[in-house]
């Protein structure tokens, strides 16, 4: 699963947004699918130039994260670097190109149902649901434990009979 981060968290409902307001979307074209829009986002890349390095291997995003070796730096491996950089994890990676992470279909409004990967308001709806997961989950890690009654007491001063 993702490793819950602010970066990742921001980019995801970036991407969403961009989406949302129109940005390029071509669920078959490797620099405006899923991953070549979060890509976009999180580099300086245009999608000619992300699809120009996802032609230097052979497949869709799953399968190139699946083949990912980081020694290489071939263009394609440091795009698929910059995508774990953020947190996502091969597996993160097919599910955000198929939409099918039974983990963030479950958290989307008006409960679980399947969405098509090649629908606009369908990648926005779970980058979005994603991110908030996500969100969630930080926090989680990060509650400071607090005890109200001992904090109080220590603020209140010594207590007088």
């Amino acid at each position: 699963m993702a490793t819950p981060n602010m970066a990742l968290i921001g980019a995801l409902r970036e991407t969403a947004g961009k989406l949302a307001a129109g940005a390029a979307y071509a669920w078959g074209h490797h620099g405006s699918c899923n991953c070549g829009n979060l890509l976009q986002t999180v580099t300086s890349l245009s999608k000619e130039e992300i699809l120009r390095y996802a032609h230097t291997a052979a497949g869709e995003w799953t399968e190139l994260a699946e083949e990912y070796c980081g020694v290489t730096n071939a263009p394609v491996s440091l795009l698929l670097a910059k995508l774990q950089q953020l947190g996502l994890t091969p597996t993160d990676i097919h599910h955000l190109e198929y939409l099918d992470s039974k983990d963030v279909l479950q958290q989307l409004p008006g409960g679980f149902r399947w969405l098509k990967r090649n629908v606009r308001e369908h990648v926005v709806l779970y980058f979005n649901t994603f991110a908030a997961m996500l969100e969630q989950q930080l926090q989680q890690q990060q509650q400071v434990p607090f005890r109200y009654e001992r904090a109080a007491a220590a603020a209140a001063g010594p207590v007088y009979a």
